[in-house]
């Protein structure tokens, strides 16, 4: 009995480490009356430089908007071999890098330097050295576009509900050949 009991309590206690989920939220103010709102999630346990990238996080999505009404989305779980990706992201001070802190492109979620990446009804957005900008259908939004260099930050989110398409889950396994 006094093997059970302790054997309970080392499930227990090692049920009770759990992965550090930073979760952020974000709103970037672009031109013409875009914007670009969307989340992210990492476990910080992992995170052992001061910049956050692509490869480690665990959910990441943006919707754009017009006006308030909506014209495009974009998340982790619809990456590919296709889609540019690059995302650096400092924690400390809580914001995006942006042209100018030593990354060339900082950011390429689901978009290249010329805009045109994003797919055929795709949405995309980037930093780099021209413009902060999206792609919608393929195209660059020329309207969008804000200097490089304006800062973009982020806040922490604790509550953040992601949409299904914003997380990667785990490999799968087939028998197929």
């Amino acid at each position: 009995m006094r093997c059970i009991g302790l054997g309970l309590m080392v499930a227990l206690a090692a049920g009770a480490v759990r992965a550090e989920e930073a979760v952020w939220q974000f709103l970037w103010q672009g031109g013409g009356g875009y914007t670009v709102r969307g989340g992210l999630s990492y476990d910080a346990s992992l995170v052992t430089g001061a910049v956050v990238r692509g490869d480690d996080l665990t959910c990441f999505f943006i919707e754009g908007l017009k006006d308030g009404g909506p014209v495009g989305r974009w998340g982790l779980a619809m990456l590919n071999e296709k889609t540019w990706w690059r995302l650096n992201f400092a924690p400390v001070p809580g914001a995006f890098l942006v042209e100018g802190m030593g990354v060339d492109m900082p950011q390429a979620w689901n978009m290249d330097g010329f805009g045109t990446s994003c797919g055929a009804g795709g949405f995309g957005f980037n930093i780099g050295n021209a413009a902060q900008d999206i792609c919608i259908d393929g195209t660059l939004i020329v309207e969008s576009q804000i200097d490089p260099f304006r800062s973009f930050p982020a806040e922490r989110a604790p509550g953040l509900r992601f949409p299904p398409y914003a997380c990667v889950g785990p490999d799968l396994m087939s028998a197929l050949e």
